[in-house]
């Protein structure tokens, strides 16, 4: 098999004819892949964009500038004893849950290449810093799903639990060769102002495209294999394999579709909030997971870097797995119940409709909270080695 595989002909001849099944698609379902493509770009220019680029200009502001060095200070006390990473990482950390996908990853690869962090620490990073923003859960899972702000707050603490427990899994990824790594790291010095302003403006609106353009093609995917039936034959077998366990066919396709795109995956979940345990577990995994658009987002700026991703798609299989079993037992301890307005939730006709004002306002209050839950904790534990060192020294 893996012969069979790794031969390069057959390899290419696989490629060539799926890109020539592509096409007969395109051509074949050319009003379905039109009207995907419209949809796409809608979401894209209406919340992609908007919800996004600002904080990918923020992040690149605060590595251009320095600020992360100066942060990494306050924070050593945190990131190294949890993540074995250091300070500086805070940054990509605290940005990948204000954000969103892909700022976390996308600050983490600029770390690295202007040499704040080491290879070992970078890729450690990758594995638990790449996160869904409050904006997405609460708006559009917790409100557009489940009309339940309830959920979408128990969502959201379940995500950050899982990734800080992935993040402390992976502390000791690459171990052997982070004395190496780190020993290649360079001074940084910080730029102008006006360099840093312009290059992050530039270079985030170019990420932008990348994004956009992955967002769209996707979408077109994701209703080119409903259109040609794949999606429902794929789930018709793995039906099979997974019947045992009370998953039949529909919900079959809702995990394809989340495991191919997370926004879509989540939106599948509307007509199924009325099994409020089920459908919170599988919105879980699909957060933590965050579908193939999102991985290929971020492939998009690993590239080049020389960073391996194993540690990012394992990380981020783990996360969905561990959201998944901590919401199931959230659930069993907190009595929940699927308010009346979720069967209305099904009403809603696009994403696209999300209120960006409220999303950036919740966005900007967790922001808050979690640098100042950071910076409190930071300095409580510098007092307590502070004290212990005074102590010794007497």
């Amino acid at each position: 098999m893996y012969r069979l595989i790794s031969n390069r002909r057959l390899s290419r001849g696989t490629v060539l004819l799926a890109l020539a099944l592509s096409m007969f698609a395109l051509i074949y379902y050319s009003d379905t892949s039109a009207a995907a493509a419209k949809e796409g770009l809608e979401l894209c220019f209406n919340v992609i964009i908007p919800s996004l680029f600002p904080f990918f200009v923020m992040s690149s502001l605060v590595v251009e500038l320095g600020f992360a060095e100066k942060l990494g200070r306050l924070f050593e006390p945190i990131m190294r004893p949890l993540f074995n990473v250091s300070g500086v990482c805070a940054a990509a950390f605290v940005l990948g849950f204000i954000g969103g996908y892909p700022v976390g990853a996308k600050t983490a690869i600029a770390l690295y290449k202007n040499g704040s962090i080491g290879k070992s620490e970078a890729e450690r990073l990758l594995s638990f810093c790449n996160n869904s923003g409050p904006a997405f859960i609460f708006g559009v899972v917790g409100a557009g799903i489940f009309s339940s702000s309830l959920v979408g707050l128990l969502l959201y603490c379940v995500h950050m639990l899982a990734s800080v427990i992935v993040g402390i899994i992976f502390r000791g990824w690459g171990k052997t060769s982070a004395k190496k790594s780190s020993a290649r790291r360079v001074r940084v010095t910080a730029v102008s102002y006006s360099t840093a302003f312009t290059q992050s403006v530039t270079g985030s609106f170019s990420s932008m495209l990348n994004i956009c353009a992955f967002v769209v093609l996707f979408t077109v995917i994701i209703k080119l294999l409903f259109a040609a039936g794949i999606i429902s034959w794929l789930a018709g077998a793995l039906e099979t394999l997974l019947a045992p366990i009370g998953i039949d066919q529909i919900w079959c396709e809702r995990v394809l579709i989340g495991i191919i795109e997370l926004t879509s995956g989540v939106w599948s979940l509307q007509s199924a909030a009325v099994r409020l345990g089920s459908a919170m577990a599988m919105a879980a995994f699909m957060l933590g997971w965050a579908g193939l658009s999102i991985h290929c987002q971020v492939l998009s700026f690993v590239s080049g870097s020389g960073l391996s991703v194993k540690s990012y798609i394992l990380g981020k299989l783990l996360h969905g797995v561990f959201s998944a079993v901590l919401i199931g037992a959230a659930t069993k301890l907190f009595s929940l119940r699927a308010p009346v307005a979720s069967y209305l939730a099904g009403q809603v006709e696009s994403i696209a409709s999300l209120d960006f004002k409220t999303a950036l306002r919740i966005s900007s209050v967790f922001a808050f909270i979690i640098l100042l839950s950071f910076s409190i904790l930071s300095i409580v534990i510098c007092r307590k080695k502070y004290r212990t060192l005074n102590k010794n020294s007497v």
